[in-house]
């Protein structure tokens, strides 16, 4: 397939790499508003460069796109290649708002596109591990779900690219920039979310407009509690762990970053994602193999780029086989809804339902 990247930043170099090096695509276009950055990009992946996605569109013959736009701004090119009949994976969060995410799933299901978001830590092999076992009834009932993130950014971070820590171009802070993938994640394994109480703050990074921290208790519908606690507060970064515990005492969890959460075109995954707590009756022994095939593979590959790598091939081979995406829009909606209830609930001292009003 055809496919194109729009925007040329440093997660773009990510999904470039892949497109241009996966067997279901042949890497075509790249767009971005910065004709000098797009035009060096393409030069560097011998692709066409466009300051214009309508133009490239019309004329490249594009058939797939990823998006990777700061947040706020994946909605518009998301609309516009579905009016084109574009298949679109936007990098995460879906949008900065649930309005947006919503007229980005219209405009696929009118013009009959495939939508996804990027969640590419749904591809770890601890965390695929963790959800058969949760389905396969392994834990009982699902009954408490926790997320914790200890994680640091700097000002060189807030630094490096202007719409970084303020509300208009970042849409939020670390709820909406580096806690999407477990928030889905948590999701994911635990079911849909009935209601949320929670709360956040600028706890040490005053340079910026957004929150680094946030808390938030969570009421599942099938009954189950949970707990998010997130932060970027923690020099130089600790781990992000989600943990699953069942009703029949069993738990299951995963590590999946250990140290800070890596930061795309500027740091590396540290640590091989590995799961850290599994207690199944009559297979706890097995965790320690686990963690050394997880381990063992993670010193074979590119942690940064493979699972980038595996959900662009997701994307692609979804649409030539017709099937549904791995993770489809719909998904990163959830997040996006969960992410704004918690907002809500912090502005309002009170509970908020899902999805929020």
């Amino acid at each position: 397939m055809k496919t194109a990247i729009i925007r040329c930043g440093k997660v773009g170099h990510l999904h470039a790499a892949a497109l241009r090096d996966l067997p279901e695509s042949q890497f075509t276009a790249v767009c971005d508003h910065d004709g000098p950055r797009a035009a060096a990009f393409a030069t560097h992946y011998e692709v066409k460069a466009y300051t214009d996605a309508a133009t490239m569109f019309a004329e490249a013959g594009i058939e797939a796109v990823v998006i990777c736009t700061p947040h706020p701004l994946h909605a518009a090119p998301a609309i516009l290649a579905a009016e084109h009949g574009v298949h679109v994976l936007v990098e995460k969060p879906l949008a900065a708002s649930l309005e947006d995410c919503d007229r980005m799933i219209a405009a696929a299901a009118k013009h009959q596109v495939q939508l996804g978001v990027v969640s590419q830590r749904r591809f770890f092999e601890p965390v695929l591990r963790m959800k058969a076992a949760v389905d396969a009834g392994k834990i009982g009932r699902p009954i408490l779900g926790t997320v914790m993130m200890f994680s640091w950014r700097d000002e060189a971070y807030y630094r490096s690219d202007p719409w970084r820590g303020k509300w208009a171009s970042e849409g939020g802070g670390v709820l909406i920039n580096q806690s999407p993938h477990h928030l889905d994640i948590l999701q994911w394994t635990m079911g849909p979310i009935e209601e949320v109480s929670g709360e956040w703050a600028n706890l040490s990074h005053p340079y910026i407009e957004v929150k680094d921290t946030a808390l938030a208790t969570l009421r599942f519908r099938n009954g189950g509690l949970g707990n998010i606690v997130v932060s970027l507060c923690q020099r130089p970064g600790i781990y992000t762990k989600i943990h699953i515990h069942g009703a029949n005492g069993a738990s299951v969890g995963t590590q999946t970053d250990g140290g800070a959460t890596f930061i795309a075109g500027m740091s590396n995954v540290l640590e091989a994602p590995v799961n850290d707590v599994w207690t199944i009756p009559g297979k706890e022994a097995l965790l320690a193999g686990y963690q050394a095939e997880d381990t063992e593979r993670f010193r074979q590959i590119d942690p940064t780029a493979h699972y980038h790598f595996l959900q662009d091939q997701d994307f692609l081979r979804a649409i030539i086989e017709g099937r549904p995406l791995r993770v489809p829009a719909e998904e990163g909606r959830k997040v996006v809804a969960l992410i704004e209830a918690i907002y809500q609930s912090g502005r309002e001292r009170r509970p908020v339902k899902l999805p929020p009003r």
